[in-house]
């Protein structure tokens, strides 16, 4: 070959051999350049070797990263355990008094990682030292009064010269005791006929629905709602978790007492109507009760559709965590339930929205997504479900079972040092009993026989009254905390007295009433212009009434999207107001968001008020 193309009847064939085969175009000039540009072909080939080597070991040195967790903090309450073999008597009380830390910091839960470093390198434990490890940890919570439960083991595989290695993730939950259990408060949200009291009904008592609605029967409070179908007031269910995360609701104690009884952690559903015509009850259920979480229920044969937007919108507006429950899956074909849960992906996804979706398929997946959701606001957990045939009602269980609470106990201290503050949501009228309200303690403590004051009337004024017995989850309390929800039994005071709206608080915080206040607003929507002289509902804890608007700061008139500071003013009776309380007000189609800024006490009979309030706590 090389003869040919010397010669010259060979160019063609050069030119065929450059233009089919460019590679062995240094083969072919050879002979011209003897063995000089042979070793260096050698040599090149030489380098790519190296390099293909180097690539390969970049490759191995990558997959034999350790996995990390991050650092461990030191409040809160995770705590990392590389191994818990053997310890001394000494190492073991100091373990055990760290583990009561944990479970203080976590109001009665705490999780630990074994087999993990302070710095969160994902070390693991052989198979011997795991069970070791686990025997120590359940003796720790034996001397502390609480109860294991294993969530999840994951094998460590990045070093693959060890033999298989594991950690763990352990549960550590008090044992109830004297009904200091975790209560967290889940308002259900969805559009009408979604099927959230179906769903309530399944899970709070053990029962599949038979397709036709027989499962929320228990859940109506009135003969118009169980002909209907459809929720139109307030109502609460219980879900109990004992020690051990099982649900005490299915065993033979089905009485409200004996689920409180039994239970260590309890999740308290505030079942609200999806119907437009009933929205103000909605929003009254989500900016009354303090819901710690938001349940958005989305039917997955009709997708987002009619106020499942709005009640989104409004969990957003008041900083309510959310996750969703897409229901009725049974009904639809896979690719029905997979386009609604695009359908909510995208609407997640959007600048207003900035949520970052996550489907839950499997019981690790409800672990993780437990606890990033409560670690990060951003994560909203997406689970497809079925309360007929029963498919993934167990992963929202584990869910729920896991789902730890937004405040420490730090938080918890500072609100039950503060004096007494509870908010009046509902008022009954108990034979034998009397005059009932039922409400959420905001701040300090209450106790059986405390005198508090209540108001402001509709004349202005705090009225004496005393504390009877107090019942939390329809079982006799002594004591009632900061955050918790209860009624209260005050004897034989006047019921045509009390209105919701109202508050009962200590006679030492010499409580201030207002007829006017100011607010730091972004108006959502409205048709036309938002000016002076226009007329809103405004929802503000507890409070809900109707207020003129009597100026607007810098500003003659607001448009939708646009910021401004607004003067409210209060058309029927003053109002009992926390300076940077949420708010939020409607009109028809009108909607806006703010918190309070300063309150404006404008009546000329301000004083003459506060004067009869002092004597009247005095007496």
């Amino acid at each position: 070959m090389d003869a040919r193309i010397s010669g010259g009847t060979g160019v063609g064939t050069i030119a065929n051999v450059r233009s089919n085969l460019p590679n062995v175009r240094s083969n072919l000039q050879g002979p011209s350049s003897g063995n000089g540009r042979r070793m260096t072909s050698k040599k090149t080939r030489s380098k790519k070797g190296k390099r293909r080597k180097r690539r390969r070991n970049k490759k191995t040195k990558t997959n034999k990263t350790p996995p990390y967790l991050p650092p461990e903090a030191e409040e809160g309450n995770i705590e990392y355990k590389l191994k818990l073999v053997n310890p001394t008597q000494y190492r073991f009380e100091h373990l055990a008094t760290q583990l009561k830390w944990r479970l203080q910091e976590g109001r009665g839960e705490a999780v630990y990682q074994i087999g993990v470093e302070d710095n969160g390198l994902l070390v693991g434990l052989s198979e011997g030292d795991m069970r070791a490890s686990l025997k120590t940890l359940r003796r720790m919570a034996e001397k502390v009064g609480a109860d294991i439960t294993l969530l999840r083991e994951r094998e460590v595989d990045y070093d693959s010269d060890r033999n298989c290695r594991k950690i763990a993730e352990v549960l550590v939950r008090k044992v109830p005791d004297d009904q200091q259990f975790l209560d967290l408060r889940v308002a259900v949200l969805g559009n009408v006929d979604s099927g959230k009291s179906t769903l309530l009904g399944v899970l709070t008592q053990g029962e599949l629905d038979n397709g036709r609605g027989r499962a929320r029967l228990n859940l109506f409070r009135h003969l118009h709602e169980i002909q209907t179908g459809r929720t139109s007031s307030i109502s609460f269910e219980i879900l109990g978790f004992n020690s051990k995360g099982e649900v005490v609701n299915y065993s033979d104690s089905r009485t409200a007492e004996e689920i409180c009884e039994s239970s260590s952690k309890m999740i308290t559903f505030i079942d609200l109507a999806g119907h437009h015509k009933y929205l103000k009850t909605t929003i009254f259920g989500l900016t009354s009760y303090c819901p710690d979480f938001a349940m958005l229920v989305v039917s997955a044969n009709t997708g987002i559709a009619g106020t499942t937007r709005e009640h989104l919108g409004l969990a957003m507006a008041l900083k309510v965590p959310i996750f969703i429950v897409v229901s009725k899956v049974d009904l639809c074909a896979k690719g029905t339930v997979e386009r609604t849960v695009r359908q909510l992906e995208h609407v997640l996804k959007l600048p207003g929205c900035n949520k970052v979706p996550m489907v839950v398929a499997s019981p690790d997946d409800a672990v993780t997504a437990a606890q990033q959701f409560a670690q990060s606001s951003s994560i909203t957990p997406i689970f497809t479900l079925s309360s007929v045939s029963g498919e993934s009602l167990d992963l929202l269980k584990v869910f729920f079972n896991i789902l730890p609470p937004l405040s420490n106990s730090k938080e918890q201290e500072e609100l039950m040092q503060q004096l007494t503050e509870f908010q009046v949501d509902e008022i009954y009228t108990v034979p034998d009993v009397g005059t009932v309200v039922g409400g959420t303690l905001y701040s300090g403590v209450c106790r059986e026989g405390e005198r508090l004051v209540v108001g402001p009337t509709d004349e202005g004024r705090f009225l004496r009254l005393k504390v009877g017995s107090i019942h939390r989850n329809r079982s006799a309390c002594r004591v009632l905390r900061a955050g918790q929800a209860a009624t209260l039994a005050l004897g034989n005071f006047d019921r045509s007295l009390l209105r919701k709206g109202m508050v009962m608080v200590s006679p030492k915080m010499n409580p201030t009433i207002c007829w006017q206040f100011e607010a730091a607003i972004v108006l959502l929507f409205h048709a036309k212009t938002f000016r002076r002289g226009f007329q809103v509902t405004v929802h503000v804890g507890n409070v809900r009434q109707t207020a003129t608007v009597e100026c607007l700061h810098g500003k003659e008139e607001l448009r939708t999207g646009e910021r401004a500071v607004v003067g409210f003013r209060f058309i029927k009776h003053p109002e009992y107001l926390r300076m940077g309380a949420k708010l939020l007000f409607r009109e028809g189609v009108t909607k806006g968001i703010g918190h309070v800024t300063s309150l404006l006490p404008d009546s000329h009979d301000q004083n003459q008020i506060h004067d009869q309030n002092q004597r009247e706590i005095e007496k």
